[in-house]
């Protein structure tokens, strides 16, 4: 009851002076806020990153083509045929820690249409398996089967985009689409993945809802292949997920370095390595909010000490009242602590309210990804009121230490 009665008598102290108050709450409001929405945006932009690598596969590496001139590339093939499935199937059997590869292969498409529409999409053949590898799952339809691959079937799997390009009023299973001069019937539609904006690391993750695939061996045997072009555009490696992809990256290339007799013609890609650069960026991002937002606090808790000290000048009269009737100096100093920890307490409630807003506002505006961090807000609060308790001390200590006589007898 003794506390509850100072904690009411505290409210009442601050809302005779109303506008002082809440310009000291102020400090806190924005200081609290920003570190909120702060914490929640880089933990929203953490969520993000995994589940977009999780979608690129985190236990992959993938090997790209890299594209040349035609005078550089006459000059590469004199030492390497570019990727080949001899290089998947080596790896495969050579290094233990890749439990298997796909390929794929772009095709040079020029036309691509159906009876109720067309698209620009790229076409790409690719291995039975590379749906799996890639963790695509079927929206309709079914995967090739090893028997269309085996005989080079004119059969595509169409990209969510695709096929509401390509099929508007949807049921695109079982209807033709014509890819340059040949006639593929649609077998399976696949369901969009999680892809967030789009990009990551300079990465287009959203061409692939836009692709039209077809068995790797109806792409390399069915359509002409530009000349000295790679068997193989890219592979992707799944990785055992006991080890370390970063190990099998350099292992992988050191491998493929001495297939292609150390001709730079291809690029690796590390999802799990995307991923730690992400994190490194993003930590690095908090370090700096975290210290711009600390700076908001601290000069709140400076506001908070500045108010204080000039409260005690304005109630010294009241100060040398209460000794005077008995008050001890414990008393004085439990009661300006009271005082700026509640300013710091209220500060910090309308400071979690702001940042939840900031966060949503900033989302909205930005199409950044937020979550929210239950950590961050209990963090922000106790930093704010740790910030109230200490810039109130002393003020308190100056209250208490005033002589009876002489605070009665102030004007």
């Amino acid at each position: 009851m003794k506390y509850w009665q100072l904690f009411i008598d505290t409210l009442a102290q601050l809302w005779q002076h109303r506008l002082r108050t809440l310009l000291t709450l102020l400090g806190m409001i924005f200081g609290v806020g920003a570190v909120i929405a702060m914490l929640n945006i880089g933990e929203g932009a953490e969520k993000e990153a995994l589940k977009t690598i999780d979608s690129m596969g985190l236990y992959t590496v993938i090997a790209n083509a890299k594209t040349f001139e035609q005078k550089e590339l006459a000059e590469q093939r004199k030492y390497s045929n570019g990727l080949s499935l001899r290089d998947g199937e080596l790896a495969l059997s050579a290094m233990p820690f890749v439990t298997d590869f796909s390929a794929d292969k772009k095709i040079d498409s020029y036309h691509i249409f159906s009876a109720f529409g067309e698209t620009s999409s790229d076409a790409m053949g690719v291995s039975s398996n590379y749906f799996e590898i890639a963790q695509f799952q079927l929206q309709a339809g079914r995967f090739f089967t090893s028997e269309e691959t085996e005989s080079m079937a004119q059969v595509v799997m169409l990209g969510a985009g695709a096929a509401q390009t390509l099929f508007p009023e949807g049921n695109a299973i079982g209807q033709y689409v014509k890819v340059n001069h040949l006639w593929f019937e649609v077998v399976g539609v696949l369901a969009p993945p999680y892809i967030g904006k789009g990009e990551f690391q300079s990465l287009n993750l959203d061409k692939q809802q836009h692709t039209v695939f077809m068995p790797l061996t109806s792409a390399l045997h069915r359509f002409a292949q530009e000349k000295l072009a790679p068997q193989l555009s890219s592979l992707k490696f799944s990785i055992n997920p006991d080890f370390d992809p970063g190990q099998a990256s350099e292992a992988i290339r050191h491998f493929l370095n001495y297939r292609h007799n150390d001709v730079d013609d291809y690029e690796l890609v590390v999802p799990a390595a995307l991923l730690a650069q992400q994190k490194q960026t993003q930590r690095i991002f908090n370090i700096v909010m975290s210290c711009v937002a600390g700076i908001s606090l601290l000069v709140g808790g400076i506001g908070i000490m500045n108010i204080m000290l000039a409260t005690v000048l304005e109630r010294t009269k009241e100060i040398g009242l209460l000794r005077a009737v008995g008050a001890t100096k414990k008393d004085i100093r439990i009661q300006f602590i009271a005082e700026s920890f509640t300013i710091s307490v209220l500060g910090g409630i309308i400071g979690v309210a702001f940042g939840i807003i900031l966060s949503e506002m900033i989302a909205l505006y930005s199409q950044w990804a937020v979550a929210w961090s239950i950590s961050a807000i209990i963090l922000s609060f106790s930093i704010c009121a740790l910030v109230g308790l200490t810039f109130g001390v002393y003020p308190a200590i100056k209250a208490s230490k005033l002589d009876p006589i002489d605070a009665l007898q102030s004007e």
